[in-house]
């Protein structure tokens, strides 16, 4: 049977900084939804909205039948899918399992594999784009699954995100990701070390922005978070400690591989310095700080 907002219930856990903007394009759109956070105040807006509360992962998981996840850490994605009180063991046969956290590739492979024994279909589907492209619904999509299953959930992606790309099996979405951060990772260097530059040589560092923005050096970071460094505006779009956790995935992904990372085990040094100074709560564009001096 074909998913339409009639016989769809789509399930969201996990309310954080993009979180809970990526569930209110799906309830704006229609769709009964039900939620799941370990904080609740952070469901607020949404309940105000319409969403309905579950207690429990358990809960949320036996209501509907499209389930989506945007929590923490791969600890976090393996207990809430595969703990006792988890997705898999509490969800409906033939519901549709999409996992958007950043995690590994291998735990991708384990939740596929057991939510197919229990006749479910999971889809690993991490997002790029940040707060912005959360609020905004222009997140870029990585998935990896079957490409039935793919298509099937693709509307309710599409609400989320501009650039959704089926990469291939269980875990080429997490793969992808991985590809992107070690891009994101090297070029922040490149980011701060620019506006480090431009202000030892007594240049405007905005009106810098106005120059290599839209050249060769134009990129996501440079455009969207260098103006935050300049304006001493270190919220997080993207947490310090989530890009820790991210490139920790990458690094020992690439290492299995027999791959060298010499950017972004640089990447990871400069950090996790950061985040011993306090900084692991603020935005990835923090890492300014370690050149402010």
């Amino acid at each position: 049977m074909a998913l339409s907002k009639e016989n769809t219930v789509v399930g969201f856990i996990g309310l954080g900084v993009m979180g809970k903007s990526m569930a209110s394009h799906i309830l704006k759109a229609g769709y009964e939804l039900v939620v799941y956070n370990r904080t609740k105040a952070k469901a607020e807006e949404l309940l105000a909205s319409g969403a309905q509360w579950q207690d429990t992962v358990a809960g949320v998981a036996a209501k509907a039948n499209v389930v989506i996840t945007m929590v923490g850490y791969p600890h976090d994605v393996e207990e809430v899918y595969l703990g006792e009180g988890g997705i898999i063991p509490n969800g409906q046969a033939g519901s549709y399992l999409i996992d958007m956290t950043t995690s590994t590739p291998s735990l991708a492979e384990k939740i596929y594999t057991a939510a197919k024994e229990k006749g479910m279909h999971a889809l690993d589907a991490p997002v790029s784009g940040g707060d912005v492209g959360a609020r905004e619904a222009r997140l870029t999509i990585m998935v990896g699954g079957d490409e039935e299953d793919f298509e099937a959930v693709r509307p309710i992606l599409g609400l989320m995100g501009t650039n959704i790309v089926r990469q291939g099996k269980a875990g080429a979405g997490q793969h992808t990701k991985m590809c992107n951060q070690i891009t994101i990772a090297s070029n922040m260097i490149g980011v701060c070390e620019a506006i480090a530059y431009a202000k030892k040589a007594g240049l405007d560092p905005a009106r810098v922005l106005e120059s290599i923005g839209t050249g060769a050096a134009g990129s996501w970071s440079l455009n969207n978070l260098a103006p935050r460094m300049i304006a001493g505006n270190f919220d997080p779009g993207f947490y310090v400690k989530h890009i820790i956790k991210d490139i920790g995935i990458a690094f020992d992904s690439a290492k299995e591989m027999g791959l060298m990372t010499p950017g972004l085990e640089l990447a990871k040094s400069l950090y996790e310095e950061l985040a011993a100074q306090g900084e692991e709560n603020s935005g990835t564009q923090a890492l300014i700080k370690l050149y402010d001096k």
